[in-house]
């Protein structure tokens, strides 16, 4: 598992460890880890040897970092130029050490640069770049090394640019190849689009870890997590003791809805899937293990149950949706059952002991939540869990997980593959079975957009991507997941 922690948590924890150590120890550190892989990626072009290196060099530590590295650099052989965009705010020990290196100060960017260095702004700034730093930015663009191509980009901590706690891009900013990180990651490494713009991101320990006393804001789940979770049946399992797993999924309009999510509740742990609703005899053809029924009160035992997708709302499906509700089970809403939640008129069925899950994307999000989460997904989905009592699984290429209690996941798999009709109803129908099967609710969330998205990734190696292939591929994916 990975985790990140919020500016004001690292900023704390850096003062408790700078207490303890001699003055500069972080910086050097961090310098350290950062010049290294600085020469690492120089290797793959040539070697750091002559290599041209440019450095953006904002004020405070962010800029002492770059320009400590940039030292490092310069002593192996780089020709290592600093760009000062704020000259009066420089820090000065790392400039003078730049140029007790040999490197020097240049007032443009040069034409030729075989790696930029992204030292403008750390974790403590807001907004978008200042207007002489974005033009810097959006130049880019123009440089050429020594191969060629574009200059490689290398940012430290953070792309500058970005909302370091929300992962939030509000103007121009740095795209990096790597971004090289200190202590531990932030949820900006993590979350929203400033997330695709740190490229590969390398941590440095500088120490912190022992001293990061609070819960992280963000978690990431990785695949042995995954692995460890996911419910395997033993010796003495059978098809009850599996989990049964119950759909209300699908109408005479919409039948995909129902074949989709059986096709996803298939290839999950449970041992048996039980559908109820109109759809019924298309489901029967296409999955004959299917056991179904033409309501929820005829569907027969289940562990629970999955709610929603293309049921409608007209009367008949408001009836089902109250059936699902007033049961003792793990419930999930997935669209129409989201959206018949807007009104009110079912607020008193989510008061319930059972578990909620609910799944929307980000137009069904906002019908439910009155404003479309944009500038902080994972804030935005915290809220909504807490004032529903509920898992929120907000969709989306970085599908946010979140508790009632707090409780934030990030998903690293998500693929633009899945942007196409009926995948959300695949994924619906999986991660009811990791709930019928006893995954808890955040943790049946986590795995199923995990394992969901894996497969969105998997489909898109044979060419454009349809939710049947999409469920063709879990099995796969789980096979080569789990072993």
């Amino acid at each position: 598992m990975r985790q990140a922690w919020r500016v004001a948590d690292v900023r704390a924890a850096e003062k408790t460890l700078m207490d303890r150590l001699p003055e500069g120890t972080l910086m050097r550190r961090a310098a350290a880890g950062l010049a290294r892989r600085c020469a690492l990626l120089l290797d793959e072009t040539g070697g750091v040897y002559g290599a041209h290196v440019l450095l953006l060099i904002g004020s405070g530590d962010n800029g002492g970092d770059a320009l400590f590295a940039g030292a490092t650099l310069a002593r192996r052989g780089a020709q290592v130029r600093a760009l000062l965009l704020t000259p009066e705010r420089v820090h000065l020990a790392g400039l003078a050490a730049l140029r007790a290196a040999g490197g020097f100060t240049t007032a443009e960017p040069p034409l030729r640069a075989d790696l930029v260095v992204d030292g403008i702004v750390g974790i403590g700034a807001s907004g978008g770049l200042r207007a002489p730093a974005a033009a810097v930015v959006r130049g880019l663009g123009s440089l050429r090394g020594r191969t060629g191509d574009r200059p490689l980009v290398i940012a430290v901590d953070v792309p500058s640019g970005v909302t370091v706690d929300t992962g939030d891009v509000p103007g121009e900013a740095v795209t990096a190849d790597v971004t090289v990180t200190f202590g531990c990651l932030k949820p900006a490494h993590l979350l929203g689009p400033a997330a695709t713009r740190c490229g590969e991101v390398e941590l440095v320990d500088i120490g912190l870890g022992p001293v990061l006393v609070t819960d992280p804001a963000v978690r990431v789940a990785e695949s042995a997590d995954i692995a460890a979770w996911w419910p395997r049946p033993g010796a003495t399992s059978d098809k009850y003791t599996r989990g049964v797993v119950g759909l209300a999924t699908g109408s005479a309009r919409y039948p995909g809805a129902a074949l989709l999510s059986s096709s996803g509740a298939l290839a999950g742990p449970t041992g048996m899937v039980r559908y109820a609703g109109s759809a019924h005899a298309e489901v029967v053809r296409a999955h004959p293990s299917v056991i179904v029924a033409p309501r929820v009160a005829e569907a027969g035992r289940v562990q629970a149950w999955v709610c929603g997708s293309g049921l409608g709302t007209g009367d008949e499906a408001r009836t089902e949706l109250r059936s699902v509700l007033a049961t003792s089970l793990p419930v999930l809403l997935d669209a129409d059952a989201i959206t018949m939640l807007v009104g009110g008129e079912h607020a008193d069925d989510l008061r319930r002991d059972a578990p909620v899950v609910l799944s929307p994307h980000d137009g069904e999000f906002k019908r439910l939540a009155g404003e479309a989460p944009i500038i902080d997904r994972a804030g935005a989905a915290a809220r909504l869990a807490a004032w529903t009592n509920a898992v929120v699984l907000l969709k989306g290429d970085r599908t946010i997980v979140a508790s009632p209690g707090g409780e934030i996941w990030a998903n690293p798999t998500g693929s633009p593959a899945l942007a196409t009709a009926g995948t959300g109803d695949v994924l619906a129908g999986l991660l009811g079975s990791l709930l019928a099967a006893g995954l808890t609710p955040v943790r049946a969330a986590v795995a199923a957009a995990y394992v969901h998205g894996l497969a969105g990734r998997h489909a898109a190696t044979a060419g454009p991507v349809t939710a049947p292939d999409v469920a063709s591929a879990l099995r796969p994916v789980l096979a080569g997941l789990l072993g």
